[in-house]
């Protein structure tokens, strides 16, 4: 099975522009997340996606596997599915940019459901809530799902509401998703037709419009640490934490 590793890396974010360029402790964001997706043994290729000419040029720079994309797409899934069409694979993930910290066991995870149930078609991973504050940060979506693990919903809010029962822990979404090339293909063919899904729309959270249509997504649980980076105040947590790693000698920068 042949499996890439794809990161969409994006200049004009409305919340955070130029994010990917980011320096944490002399690289730019996006070079740390790469060095981690090279570290999964599952992928047979890894390339950062882009629809800018300075992030090209700095993972050119660097060594970093890139590909040129459309700057019309609406959605970094949008984005994978263009590199898909690109590069045929039988398994494609997408590993968002903003991620640094993501460990590679982690992003295994998402990976390992397809060796041993051929049913699946997509994967995503949710870890448990420990800060209180994630609850109602409208910057994490929660993730709602069945006794089997597969995706109910997913939202910004902080749900389900516990009215009957105290007794539940709440979980966020890590941002590995893994796609067998049709679903893939169906998402892009559902944007070009219709563009953004109902409830997608609303909660800005693209794994929805494979749920609004019936799909089944896998949710794995991981005991992940990993921060997405949206804000300012993100990357110098981040930064932090990297230094410190750097520091103690269990990563480089080089």
């Amino acid at each position: 099975m042949k499996i890439i590793g794809v990161i969409p890396a994006r200049y004009k974010s409305s919340r955070f522009p130029g994010k990917p360029l980011a320096d944490i402790c002399g690289k730019p964001m996006i070079w740390w997340v790469y060095q981690q997706c090279k570290k999964v043994e599952d992928f047979d290729e890894v390339y950062v996606a882009t629809d800018d000419g300075k992030i090209f040029s700095v993972c050119e720079s660097l060594g970093v596997k890139v590909i040129m994309t459309l700057d019309t797409h609406k959605t970094g899934t949008d984005r994978i599915g263009e590199v898909a069409r690109k590069i045929p694979a039988d398994l494609i993930v997408n590993i968002q940019g903003d991620e640094p910290l993501l460990e590679p066991g982690t992003i295994k995870a998402a990976i390992e459901p397809f060796y041993t149930n051929p049913q699946i078609q997509i994967s995503n991973l949710m870890t448990k809530i420990k800060d209180p504050v994630d609850t109602v940060n409208f910057t994490v979506p929660k993730v709602i799902t069945n006794r089997e693990g597969v995706g109910i919903y997913l939202t910004r809010a902080t749900a389900p509401y516990p009215k009957g029962s105290l007794d539940y822990a709440y979980y966020k979404q890590v941002c590995v998703y893994c796609f067998k090339p049709e679903a893939l293909q169906f998402y892009c063919d559902y944007g070009e037709k219709y563009g953004k899904a109902k409830i997608e729309e609303v909660e800005d959270i693209e794994i929805l419009r494979f749920i609004e249509n019936g799909y089944k997504v896998q949710y794995i649980e991981v005991d992940s640490e990993t921060i997405a980076v949206d804000t300012p105040n993100d990357l110098e947590k981040v930064r932090a934490i990297v230094a410190a790693k750097i520091a103690a000698g269990e990563i480089s920068n080089a």
